[in-house]
């Protein structure tokens, strides 16, 4: 029987897991750090957290969700749905929580995983599904502050009556901030760069909508089919397409220049759009004209036991701080130690930044395949659409093994995808971007270049051609 471990509980995980054992492979367990599953939906608890995807893409093609109470959903119901998958899978029995993997070691016919009690164990497939979303950074801001600080991926604070500074001007931040204006005292805002932003359509789904969506599944399917054409207009305008890209660019101007005002200097964005993730928001701009909001674009110069001083001389006393500063991205697996064949450590054959075949494979490591693994983020559509890719091409994969033995990407097939990515990348609206998702080496690790239908295409069959035997 074919050993399988799957690293980490959040969609991908659970998502890969469902599948090999949909297709014959039972002997499959979930190593999950935390105490519960739901990855970021677990760890991300702050004030107005919710998805950014409307609901009927944001959800697994195979278990559509026929309550969810909003387009957009809350924290909870993400995180609710996601544990009422394992169950109705059937995963619990195959889940391992509080069991942090510290090490995984190619023995030469399987991999030995070291945990954090010192314990190990031997697989035959080892399937990493850490994310790229879950390492809080925390900026190095010289200086020392007094009063708590918290990140968004952490929160632990009650902000009520508060002076709340807000670091950082991205996803977490533009659903933090409406949130909690008018219960704190004051908040205020520093912005590095100002994000492009789109209307949020949120709605409430009724009773009525739900019953329907139960009796009759087709309205979900068909909700998922005009999500999906939907993402596809924003994928256009953020793979560079001139015309889609103006239309959205026009609705993203006419919602900042209706609604920001006096801010409007300061809140026009200064990249092209698709350097980062376009934000969803109908209450961003209004919340930052509150006279308890105030927003700083002048760069931090230090942290003071009040507050928070800015390069321009000013000082902002706060009583909480908060971080929302978003992850390591770029830092794939991190902190576990992982090594292929030959002694080859990860860490050294991602020295200039992670590159996998498909985001998948990585030549020298047999038998590991990757999910949400280098250059398959994506910025205008569900990610779980890429994960489900991922998954079913894994068990392509795991069937081949099963059949044939142990097998490794060709290191030329691996070399020649990263070389189309970065080839990609550097000339698409990349090349206008700061480096905000560059390594120190220039390369971009992260992002998917093109449409996540092309993703899709090239993860739907695997091709023997591009494996040898390990």
């Amino acid at each position: 029987m074919t050993r399988i471990a799957v690293i980490g509980a959040g969609f991908g995980g659970i998502a890969v897991a469902h599948l090999l054992r949909e297709a014959g492979f039972g002997d499959v367990t979930i190593y999950e750090r935390a105490d519960d599953v739901g990855g970021v939906w677990r760890d991300n608890t702050y004030p107005g957290c919710a998805c950014d995807i409307p609901a009927p893409l944001y959800s697994f093609s195979f278990a559509l969700n026929p309550d969810w109470s909003q387009r957009f959903p809350p924290q909870d119901e993400i995180l609710g749905y996601l544990r009422r998958c394992v169950d109705a899978f059937g995963l619990r029995p195959s889940l391992r929580v509080r069991a942090a993997v510290d090490a995984a070691a190619w023995t030469g016919t399987a991999w030995r995983l070291t945990l954090a009690d010192g314990s190990t164990a031997e697989y035959d497939i080892l399937i990493p599904a850490t994310g790229q979303l879950s390492r809080p950074v925390v900026p190095p801001i010289p200086g020392d502050f007094a009063g708590r600080t918290t990140h968004t991926a952490a929160w632990d604070v009650d902000v009520t009556g508060k002076r709340v500074g807000v670091i950082g001007t991205g996803a977490s931040a533009i659903q933090l901030v409406p949130a909690i204006a008018d219960v704190a005292a004051h908040v205020t805002v520093f912005q590095r760069s100002a994000p492009w932003t789109l209307p949020k359509p949120n709605r409430r789904y009724g009773r009525v909508r739900r019953a329907l969506n139960r009796s009759f599944p087709p309205l979900m399917r068909a909700a998922r089919a005009g999500t999906w054409l939907l993402t596809v207009v924003t994928g256009r305008a953020v793979t560079g397409r001139p015309i889609a890209r103006r239309f959205v660019r026009t609705i993203a101007n006419g919602q900042r220049f209706v609604q920001a005002r006096r801010l409007r200097p300061r809140v026009t964005p200064d990249s092209a759009m698709g350097c980062k993730r376009v934000l969803f928001t109908s209450d961003w701009y209004r919340t930052l004209r509150k006279s308890t909001v105030d927003l700083v674009t002048a760069d931090i110069d230090r942290l003071t036991p009040s507050g928070v001083h800015t390069t321009d001389g000013a000082s902002f006393a706060c009583d909480v701080l908060v971080y929302a500063t978003g992850f390591a991205a770029t830092e794939f697996l991190v902190p576990m130690a992982v090594t292929g064949s030959g002694g080859r450590r990860l860490d050294d054959e991602w020295r200039d930044g992670a590159y996998a075949h498909l985001g998948i494979a990585v030549p020298g490591f047999p038998n590991m395949f990757l999910m949400y693994g280098p250059n398959t983020n994506t910025g205008n559509t569900s990610v779980v659409y890429f994960l489900e890719a991922q998954a079913r091409y894994i068990v392509q994969a795991v069937r081949a093994i099963a059949a044939a033995g142990p097998m490794r990407v060709r290191a030329e097939v691996a070399g020649a995808f990263d070389a189309e990515m970065q080839r990609r990348l550097a000339t698409s609206v990349w090349t206008g971007c700061h480096n905000w998702y560059r390594t120190d080496a220039g390369r971009v690790v992260t992002n998917w270049p093109g449409m996540a239908s092309e993703y899709a295409a090239r993860t739907a069959r695997l091709s023997p051609a591009d494996y040898e035997p390990a």
